[in-house]
């Protein structure tokens, strides 16, 4: 298996998506607003989907384990979001007030989440966390935050901060050092941001205590899940909840991808509570989302009352009612039959793939949890980001492609998701697929 071949093929089979990339590029730098979907030599172009698959304008068909990058929970125009949307969107799509669909879905989420007091919504899990990390900054008086090295919480400046840096140039892996991962970050960012290893419970205690008094919030994705989806080790959460209830700081749950592991969220799965939890990609049901809520004292500041917000939170299509209703449509789906379902096909398939990569003796392994999973081209213990980074740098590409020529769409860095639009039938597909894929190598 080579990354020509599987481009060739790949070329082959999209001329009318080149041909929409080529019209893209005069407009658009890159032919495209969303760097996550390009790939050489061009991405390909969706005409529909419906339920698991989704079909490109050539008519190819593959089978969605991407998802929108987990944000698709029941899978492609699920009937009973479609009629949500439409019957709200018939009576106007969005106005300079709010609308009881906001009530409705803060209601839903505040239910599911005991530590989410009360919450507020945005239109993406960026915002999202950029609001959580000023709000703990508002009520701590402190300048610096902590985050985790391999953990992406979206897209401004205070967390794009070692993403998925070089180790090379990160430090020791006991001591990561901030590493900008984007052009544009001012070096004060840096200054303003801890780096922490994930899994690492001592170092992490070490780094804690030793900032303590200069920071405002540890941000933490409890799955590390564009990282590698890779579960805390045990205790290892519980052991950053008592850091920071000691010391005072706010300690953020990032849920935009976990909160499908369990109708409260990964905090629900672990049994920890934060003091401020962001939300994205599923309760939006599909259209642009986010939320931020927690402790009512610290979402305080948000309250405009008699004058007396101390953050100001606007946007104009915040708590949109045609996104509101598609979430709460979602999540009234979500009930306890809905996550066993899911949490079955997620077994169903990091179990196929790992009896296949033992029976054909490939370096590869499988993590996840629930509905999620990811493809590490390692086969060293996955404990952080820098174990799960492949020996071959050119694997993840390879699968990606050879999955897309298979009819199978996973995101590049072998990120997956299952929806419940799945059968087992749907899942062995990708097990199969990836055999095929394996084999040509």
């Amino acid at each position: 298996m080579t990354v020509d071949r599987e481009l060739a093929e790949y070329v082959a089979k999209t001329g009318r998506s080149r041909a929409l990339h080529e019209e893209a590029v005069a407009v658009m730098p890159g032919g495209n607003s969303r760097t996550t979907t390009f790939f050489d030599p061009y991405p390909f172009y969706v005409q529909r989907g419906q339920g698991s698959r989704i079909w490109d304008v050539d008519g190819v068909e593959r089978v969605d384990f991407n998802g929108n990058y987990t944000s698709l929970v029941l899978g492609h125009a699920p009937p009973e979001v479609v009629r949500a949307v439409r019957e709200v969107a018939e009576q106007g799509l969005s106005f300079p007030a709010p609308t009881e669909h906001e009530i409705r879905l803060a209601g839903i989420l505040t239910r599911r989440i005991p530590s989410l007091e009360t919450v507020r919504f945005t239109n993406s899990g960026t915002e999202a966390t950029m609001n959580a990390v000023r709000a703990a900054r508002a009520f701590t008086g402190r300048p610096k935050i902590a985050k985790f090295e391999g953990a992406f919480h979206g897209t401004h400046d205070w967390v794009m901060v070692s993403v998925s840096p070089d180790p090379r140039t990160a430090g020791s892996r006991s001591r990561p050092k901030p590493v900008a991962w984007s052009s544009g970050i001012p070096p004060a960012v840096l200054k303003h941001v801890t780096v922490l290893p994930w899994n690492d419970g001592d170092a992490c205690a070490a780094i804690i205590e030793r900032e303590a008094a200069n920071l405002a919030a540890v941000l933490v994705d409890p799955l590390l899940g564009i990282g590698g989806v890779l579960p805390p080790a045990e205790g290892f959460l519980e052991r950053l909840r008592a850091l920071t209830e000691r010391h005072g700081i706010v300690l953020i749950f990032d849920e935009v991808i976990s909160f499908r592991v369990a109708p409260g969220g990964a905090q629900e799965r672990f049994g920890v509570r934060p003091d401020l939890t962001t939300l994205g990609k599923i309760i939006g049901g599909g259209l642009p989302v986010g939320a931020f809520g927690g402790r009512a004292d610290i979402m305080a500041a948000f309250d405009p009352r008699r004058g007396g917000a101390r953050i100001s939170h606007g946007g104009t299509f915040n708590a949109n009612p045609v996104t509101m209703a598609a979430g709460v449509a979602t999540l009234n789906a979500l009930g306890p039959e809905a996550y066993a379902r899911l949490d079955a096909l997620g077994e169903r398939l990091r179990g196929g793939v790992t009896r296949l990569l033992e029976a054909t003796r490939r370096r590869g392994q499988v993590s996840g949890i629930g509905s999620l999973f990811c493809l590490h081209w390692t086969s060293g213990r996955l404990t952080d980001y820098r174990s799960s980074r492949p020996k071959d740098g050119e694997a993840p590409l390879r699968v990606f492609l050879g999955l897309l020529n298979e009819g199978i769409l996973l995101t590049q860095r072998g990120l997956g998701a299952c929806s419940l639009a799945m059968q087992d039938e749907d899942v062995d597909r990708f097990v199969n697929a990836l055999a095929r894929v394996l084999g040509r190598g």
